[in-house]
């Protein structure tokens, strides 16, 4: 029951992350004024895509750890 609240949560707070993403590139191409402004936003966008990447990749992962009951990646015999 806890996993799948869980992971219906995560899911809906990832993609409310990817719509704020989307949202602040347009913002960033559409209003930012001067090129070296934009880069710089820009550069930061990248680095907050890498993190929620990152986030994504460890929440699936310990989901996979927790739901296989072990933690070594083998199974016990």
């Amino acid at each position: 029951m806890f996993g799948k609240i869980k992971k219906v949560f995560f899911t809906g707070v990832f993609g409310v992350l990817y719509i704020s993403f989307i949202a602040q590139f347009v913002y960033v191409l559409a209003y930012l004024e001067g090129c070296q402004n934009q880069m710089i936003a820009l550069a930061l966008l990248s680095v907050e895509w890498l993190v929620l990447i990152g986030a994504r990749y460890l929440s699936k992962r310990s989901s996979n750890n927790a739901q296989a009951g072990h933690s070594n990646g083998f199974r016990r015999r």
